[in-house]
């Protein structure tokens, strides 16, 4: 009876001896999307390229009103032109129009290399910042709060690394 009890003691002993072992870990979790547009750089980031849109928007509306223009007024001339000269004004029309959408989905590209290009220079300067944070706070692992189902707030540290973000 006293080598039962004894084995029991000694498995507790073993069990609570093994979760305080695995406790000094320390975790944080972050929230990534808040800090790229709350930081300095990520609204700077998020405004440059929100620019870039409402141009590239404002050309293509400025372009389809355009276009719509010359349609109208082709359409109104159908009677008074030749065959010829109303597939030739089409012909145009149609150049126009395939023309302006390779400039329209270059510009497209060149704003989401823009904005790829940007958030993989602010996605460096924050690991940066992260891996220091980690190392003087001796913290083991960072998770994105996205991919947490539940955690304590006091493991948030997303204001932390945001201070730290644009300090630097």
């Amino acid at each position: 009876m006293n080598k039962k009890i004894l084995s029991l003691l000694g498995i507790i002993f073993i069990f609570f001896f093994i979760n305080k072992l695995y406790a000094s870990e320390k975790f944080a979790f972050i929230d990534l999307n808040y800090i790229y547009s709350n930081s300095k750089v990520g609204k700077k980031i998020i405004n440059e390229t929100q620019k870039k849109q409402k141009i590239i928007n404002k050309e293509f509306k400025d372009f389809q009103k355009k276009l719509d223009e010359e349609k109208n007024n082709l359409m109104s001339q159908k009677n008074v032109l030749d065959e010829e000269e109303l597939k030739k004004k089409l012909s145009n029309l149609e150049a126009n129009l395939k023309n302006y959408n390779q400039i329209l989905s270059k510009k497209n590209k060149d704003l989401a290399d823009f904005q790829n290009k940007h958030k993989n220079e602010f996605i460096k300067t924050l690991n940066k910042t992260l891996e220091i944070y980690a190392k003087e706070n001796s913290i083991s692992l960072i998770f994105r709060k996205e991919n947490l189902l539940i955690g304590k707030n006091n493991l948030d540290v997303t204001k932390d690394i945001l201070e730290l973000i644009n300090k630097s």
